[in-house]
């Protein structure tokens, strides 16, 4: 993908996420198009952090602390928005994400397990969710930068289908529709083309989390204002 793809694909995400929280803080209920989009954000969010972490240079570790940063940030307004704390909010899916492929780049067996399988209990997503960075995260490495080849890499000639099929991403994803109650987080995969193409868009670093904190504010605040 390039850089100014994955900068789409993160603000795009970033629309479908809000007009999903919006419905929550709310308290909206069901609306049509809005409901079933807002299932698309997460899964573009984890394919592109996937990618991302699948980069040559990418530190997983430095991921991990900013993501913890921002996450022990947003978790009172996210409480207070939705009205629980747990499960956490999805950045700390994404740090329990990050620090799996942290910790299964240095072959910390023990430190890996507990985050695959105890931490997800707690987190936003749960297993579906961190599975899901992390199978895309193997296949990116193995498999290069093409975002079509997610639905397969076109080399039978290998004898095993893992290898030439992405059967783990797709395994993930079909846990993830199982915990969303429905299939429409799958139109993130046909989504994730847009990364190929190049955008008139600038590449940040700390917009992303500052505005996960600041419209789960401002939401609560018109809420507020509201009632």
């Amino acid at each position: 993908m390039t850089s100014s793809g994955r900068e789409f694909l993160k603000w795009l995400a970033v629309l479908l996420m809000t007009g999903d929280h919006a419905l929550k803080v709310f308290d909206l209920g069901y609306v049509p198009v809005v409901t079933e989009l807002g299932r698309v954000a997460f899964p573009v969010f984890a394919l592109v952090m996937a990618y991302n972490l699948a980069q040559p240079g990418a530190d997983a570790g430095r991921s991990v602390r900013r993501l913890a940063l921002w996450a022990s940030i947003a978790q009172p307004v996210h409480a207070f928005a939705f009205g629980y704390w747990l499960p956490l909010n999805v950045l700390a899916t994404f740090v329990v994400a990050a620090g799996s492929i942290w910790a299964l780049q240095r072959r910390n067996w023990p430190v890996l397990v507990g985050l695959l399988i105890l931490a997800p209990a707690f987190v936003d997503y749960g297993w579906a969710g961190v599975w899901l960075v992390v199978a895309a995260y193997g296949w990116f490495c193995s498999h290069g930068k093409r975002m079509h080849w997610l639905l397969g890499c076109g080399d039978f000639r290998r004898s095993r289908l893992y290898l030439v099929l992405p059967i783990w991403v797709w395994i993930c994803m079909s846990l993830l529709c199982l915990y969303n109650g429905n299939a429409w987080a799958l139109l993130a995969i046909p989504l994730m083309q847009l990364g190929e193409l190049r955008w008139p868009i600038p590449r940040t670093r700390w917009a992303f989390y500052g505005y996960y904190v600041g419209h789960l504010a401002l939401l609560c605040l018109l809420a507020l204002l509201v009632s």
